[in-house]
């Protein structure tokens, strides 16, 4: 058997072997109490978090819930922050809350390295993908980025409303991830059904969803076959040759940290544009003063990312613990709200409002602690120049119905319907 025919060999093994992990009751269904029976996967909060979350914040700041065998839900900045750097009581080896937990055996590395390792193994997961991420690569993939925003909006001509969400947003972080990755741009439509599996389908019996994430592993053995055989200069070929301690990265390795990249990578910058998009079609204020004033936008972006952060993380208790006024017991989860954390008054001055001027805002939308994301960079950069583009060549939008818009569910938050009245499209500059 040659060298390659092990690793791919070694590849589906590592899958194969996966634990389903700690079985719990399915429990969905309408929310009566935030404060004691709180659900991330309800309708009313895909469709408005905000008040529920400033209620919270004023009567119960850490929620619980029996769903999903136990789990808890700080809305202060305070709290989130000091659990987000906290790794001696909090693991990160499970970062989406479901209805089953992975074994403690899969710590520190866990499913989905760097995201999902816990220290000391995190740091050293983490130092390999941060080339790929600096701020010089990102701005190499700029060019080609803004090519595509044009693009996208040539393919409206004639139209009067287009769904920016689903025509546009999505397809923007699908270009940039497989290009990195060197996955064949015609796979998008497949990208967003492995997101929709794994950070929509939380709630489903463990063994479906093990079944549908197998077409996800199904996808990258492929994929690294055909690197293997096919060395290219990516992040592909990067990860099957890169070492750690001295030795290739184990097959399992390999395919969480390309899950991650792919599916994290995608929905979030996704869920920006998409969120920031809504907001200026319903707030012409602000968009007529993005056209007039382009350069305020990278401040203007900042906002959008505080007040529309995507992101909301999961954490485990590693053992029984009494923090913060609460009973905490090993393996309860623990939503970390980074949405949240950025409406927190005591942090933010006019914290439920957007400023697209505020100067000072140390937003957590990117996380806080160690795994605050790698990829920070190039989502900057995504939505920049996905904003630029759009308000250069269509300065004049709204919402064509704003009882259509729908939002996606569970830890990711962004528009999945986003249907927009525009003018015709100028032409580029």
């Amino acid at each position: 058997m040659t060298g390659d025919d092990r690793f791919t060999r070694d590849f589906r093994e590592s899958r194969a072997d996966l634990p389903l992990g700690t079985r719990n009751e399915i429990i969905t269904g309408p929310v009566t109490n935030w404060a004691t029976d709180f659900s991330h996967l309800e309708p009313e909060w895909a469709a408005d978090p905000y008040p529920i979350q400033d209620d919270l914040r004023q009567r119960c700041p850490i929620a619980h819930t029996d769903r999903f065998g136990g789990g808890w839900l700080p809305t202060r900045y305070e709290d989130v922050a000091a659990i987000a750097y906290d790794t001696e009581h909090f693991s990160s080896r499970s970062i989406v809350m479901s209805n089953f937990r992975p074994p403690r055996e899969a710590a520190p590395v866990g499913g989905t390295p760097p995201i999902s390792s816990d220290p000391p193994f995190h740091h050293d997961a983490r130092r390999l993908l941060l080339p790929a991420f600096t701020k010089s690569a990102v701005a190499k993939r700029e060019q080609a980025t803004r090519a595509l925003c044009h693009s996208l909006i040539d393919g409206f001509e004639g139209q009067s409303t287009v769904d920016a969400a689903r025509d546009y947003a999505q397809y923007i972080p699908m270009r940039v991830i497989a290009d990195m990755l060197g996955f064949p741009p015609e796979d998008g439509p497949r990208f967003r059904e492995f997101i929709e599996n794994t950070l929509e389908g939380v709630n489903l019996p463990p063994e479906e969803r093990l079944a549908r994430m197998e077409s996800l592993f199904d996808y990258l053995l492929a994929q690294v076959r055909d690197h293997v055989d096919n060395p290219r200069d990516d992040l592909t070929t990067y990860l099957v040759n890169a070492e750690l301690y001295g030795r290739k990265l184990d097959p399992s390795h390999v395919a969480g940290t390309m899950a991650l990249l792919l599916i994290a990578g995608i929905d979030t910058t996704w869920s920006a544009i998409g969120a920031s998009l809504w907001h200026l079609a319903r707030t012409p204020a602000d968009r007529e003063r993005l056209v007039d004033e382009p350069a305020l936008l990278p401040t203007a972006m900042e906002e959008f990312l505080r007040a529309y952060a995507p992101v909301t993380m999961a954490r485990l208790v590693k053992e029984d613990t009494h923090w913060n006024g609460v009973d905490m017991k090993a393996d309860d989860w623990i939503l970390l709200s980074f949405p949240a954390a950025n409406r927190d008054p005591e942090q933010f001055e006019r914290a439920d409002e957007i400023v697209i001027d505020r100067e000072v805002n140390r937003h957590a939308a990117f996380g806080l602690g160690i795994h605050r994301c790698v990829g920070s960079h190039l989502a900057r950069m995504e939505l920049r120049v996905a904003l630029e583009v759009w308000l250069e060549r269509i300065p004049n939008f709204g919402l064509s119905d704003p009882a259509t818009v729908t939002w996606s569910t569970g830890q990711v938050r962004g528009p999945r319907t986003l249907r927009l009245r525009i003018d015709q499209a100028r032409s580029p500059a």
